[in-house]
């Protein structure tokens, strides 16, 4: 078992190491710059999160403490001209303190780079894997070209061109070979160096079986997705950047990261070698081939199990800043354009639709509009609107929701996103639900931090629509809140402590497997294989309880004194409600009868007002 650091876990590849390493019996320690975007993530309660920048010396010394095998998975994707210095920087401080700090081995991955010359994003991943080399703690350089997956930006890529152009003029560089190779042997070679003994101190081509053009890709990609043959007619008069904007046009991936990708494709990127299996040996089936990767990919997106997107990393260009909460802050202005509005419905069933705002369900006022800005956004190489929702009605923080992230939620309460569309300053929304005299409240504020007159003309110059784009969605989310109240069903989520999610999941209690449910005139509670219904009008009272011990709250737990039953997933609170009628559900054969139910949702004191309201016996 080795002492592991993974740096970049709220990226695409270290958010899938970190659960292998885990898995493989490793201890993780996990280096974030913001660690508050690994809160909601089901692995991170195994591990130790440290706050640091690989550019901070002092702080990169502290999270290497005490650390075996440092993994290396920073690189900038972003289209100004100083990423190459701040990748240089950055390693070189990292590499310094891996070396003060006595780690036994760095492991990178980089690009697959070939003898030519290269794109500024592969000369400047060539070049840290020199950095690493050339120190004096022994490293392992992986190199590696297209990776496919599910949620990766070149299966991203790959995906929307071939599904959304049946005939399609391309660039040259759709007739550039490359290996790709499938991110479950990626993840497979990264782990497997946690335990390889030695110093090895070298660079190693990685691939899979396949050699192929960037059109053989695309038609691989239309065979195993049941797709027509596409009809690809090379253009050779386009320039990386111009391929970069129509690739940004056509699929989620922002102009910014499909630039280096396309730069990348222009270069042939064929394995040279496959040392790599002196020390990691393939497997009895050998390495998974193209088809085969995408076969996989596309299983999981279909089953929504997609663990990271390469929209989890921050979007190069947009705004990582906290939300400011001084009107002083940075000795700038805030606009702020606030609105709230009375619904006639549950606060759980305003929620509801808070929570499941953009993708599909729109943004609840003018969709044309919301659609112009999303394409002028990838007109200027921003995201737009096309990076959807990870999950149709479920969030967590660091989520993105078309050209928006998550930066805050409070189940229940507040949903603050943070704008990272091209914008000359910083943009929030903040969605509420509040309570005033007895009555739900919608609260909703858009906030706006210039920078320069640029951000100031840009906010005068937009405020005529905001009562067209802001103005409506109050009046909209009010009624589609009504209309969800009364089809008198509501949801409520289990509130789940990090630290008990591994223990509960190997009973499948997971947050999608656990539910309450309020019909009109049914309690329906399921939690992982246990299942509780009982009418209604057999609740006699509900209360809120809490906090609790894990040893009473934490799984399925029966009283012996009364028999009350427990479905906790949080030491917090939950509510108690107590029933008129015994009712079963710790057991199959409904032997055992419970005179009352504690559950831990996420929002205890909706759960609670909604039973208490009278009803019919």
């Amino acid at each position: 078992m080795a002492r592991c650091l993974v740096t970049g876990a709220t990226g695409y590849i270290g958010g899938r190491l970190v659960p292998e390493l885990l898995a493989a019996g490793h201890q993780v320690r996990c280096m974030a710059r913001s660690p508050g975007r690994l809160r909601h993530l089901p692995w991170v309660a195994g591990t130790e999160v440290v706050e640091a920048d690989a550019a901070d010396p002092a702080r990169t010394r502290d999270a290497l403490e005490g650390v075996e095998v440092a993994y290396y998975l920073i690189h900038t994707m972003g289209a100004d001209g100083q990423f190459a210095e701040r990748d240089r920087r950055a390693a070189l401080t990292f590499a310094e303190a891996a070396e003060r700090t006595g780690v036994r081995r760095i492991v990178y991955l980089g690009g697959l780079a070939p003898h030519e010359k290269l794109s500024p994003h592969l000369r400047s991943r060539a070049e840290v894997g020199e950095i690493f080399l050339r120190a004096g703690v022994p490293a392992v350089v992986l190199r590696a070209a297209v990776i496919i997956g599910s949620g990766s930006a070149s299966f991203e890529m790959l995906r929307h061109l071939t599904e959304r152009l049946p005939v399609m003029t391309t660039p040259s560089w759709v007739r550039s070979l490359t290996q790709p190779i499938a991110v479950h042997d990626v993840l497979r070679y990264l782990t497997a160096w946690a335990d390889v003994p030695g110093t090895v101190n070298r660079a190693f081509d990685v691939g899979g079986p396949d050699v192929l053009t960037y059109a053989d890709m695309m038609h691989g990609y239309a065979a195993v997705a049941g797709l027509p043959r596409r009809l690809i007619i090379p253009v050779p008069l386009l320039t990386p950047r111009l391929s970069s904007h129509w690739v940004g046009l056509v699929t989620p991936v922002p102009a910014g990261i499909a630039r280096p990708l396309v730069e990348s494709l222009r270069n042939q990127a064929v394995c040279g070698e496959h040392d790599i299996a002196w020390y990691v040996p393939d497997p009895p089936d050998g390495l998974i081939g193209f088809r085969q990767a995408v076969s996989l990919a596309l299983k999981k997106i279909k089953e929504a199990d997609v663990a990271t997107r390469w929209s989890s990393a921050s979007t190069p260009g947009a705004p990582s800043d906290p939300l400011p909460t001084d009107p002083d802050w940075a000795g700038g202005s805030l606009y702020i354009d606030h609105r709230s509005r009375p619904v006639p419905a549950d606060p759980q069933a305003l929620w509801q639709v808070i929570e499941g705002v953009g993708g599909r369900n729109g943004w609840y006022s003018l969709p044309v509009a919301w659609q112009l800005r999303g394409l002028l956004d990838r007109l200027v190489g921003g995201v737009g609107l096309r990076r959807g929702r990870r999950d149709a009605t479920r969030l967590r923080v660091g989520d993105s929701i078309d050209f928006w992230r998550v930066e805050e939620l409070l189940p229940g309460r507040l949903l603050r996103l943070r704008a990272e569309m091209r914008l000359p300053g910083l943009a929030w929304l903040e969605l509420g639900v509040t309570r005033s005299g007895g009555c739900t409240v919608y609260t909703q504020r858009a906030i706006f931090h210039p920078r320069g007159l640029l951000g100031h003309l840009y906010w005068q110059a937009i405020s005529p629509f905001h009562g067209l784009i802001f103005g409506r969605m109050p009046l909209n989310v009010a009624a589609a809140a009504r209309r969800l109240s009364e089809r008198a069903e509501y949801r409520y989520g289990f509130a789940f402590d990090d630290r008990h999610r591994p223990l509960l999941a190997v009973f499948g209690i997971r947050p999608r497997t656990c539910q309450v449910t309020l019909t009109a005139d049914l309690l329906r509670v399921r939690f992982g294989p246990w299942l509780m219904v009982t009418p209604l009008s057999n609740v006699a009272a509900a209360e809120l309880s809490g906090p609790y011990t894990p040893l009473k709250a934490i799984g399925v737990r029966m009283s012996l004194s009364d028999h009350g039953l427990t479905f906790g997933s949080s030491t917090e609170r939950g509510v108690c409600i107590r029933f008129h009628r015994p009712v079963r559900g710790s057991e199959p054969l409904g032997l055992l009868r419970h005179p009352a139910l504690t559950v831990t949702v996420d929002a205890p004191e909706h759960l609670m007002a909604r039973l208490q309201r009278p009803r019919a016996q």
